[in-house]
């Protein structure tokens, strides 16, 4: 497993939200990037962690984050195991007063989980070597500019939710 970060979110051609993962020790000067396609909701979850805000009214993944207190049960990683036919898989590492457990989750939802609480995130060798893609180097990748106005427009969506987007 190698360890990661979220770069950051996205938005593609078709505007659909894109959480950036990237190795912790990429630094060689090409980064190496994991996209992982996900929901307008988990994205707007994941943003809100990964920027140490807070939602008006607690999400699917505050609520986790709660009970993983409640019970005495603490998140020691998430794990972005496998892909299946462009489908990622991850699972969760947990401590729990009756011991450790590894629970299968969507990506997206262990990332939001990841960033509220402070757990490490890993990609498996695999995983990275399937879907990763190097960044480019400024030759015949996009303009700055136009990079910058995707997560500008990704942001502007962000601020635009409705909050009973959320509700169930």
């Amino acid at each position: 497993m190698i360890p990661v970060r979220v770069l950051g979110l996205v938005v593609d051609a078709r505007m659909q939200p894109v959480v950036l993962l990237t190795p912790l020790d990429g630094d060689d000067g090409h980064r190496t990037l994991v996209p992982i396609w996900v929901g307008n909701q988990e994205a707007a979850s994941i943003s809100i962690a990964v920027n140490g805000e807070d939602a008006p009214r607690p999400l699917a993944h505050d609520l986790m984050q709660r009970l993983l207190r409640a019970v005495g049960a603490t998140l020691d990683r998430v794990d972005v195991t496998r892909i299946e036919e462009g489908t990622f898989y991850a699972e969760l590492s947990l401590t729990t007063p009756n011991g450790h457990l590894r629970i299968d989750c969507r990506p997206s939802d262990g990332i939001a989980l990841a960033c509220r609480v402070g757990a490490p995130l890993f990609v498996a060798e695999a995983v990275l070597a399937d879907a990763g893609v190097l960044e480019d180097d400024g030759e015949g990748a996009e303009p700055e500019e136009e990079a910058e106005e995707k997560v500008a427009e990704f942001r502007r969506f962000l601020d635009e939710v409705d909050p009973e987007d959320f509700q169930g």
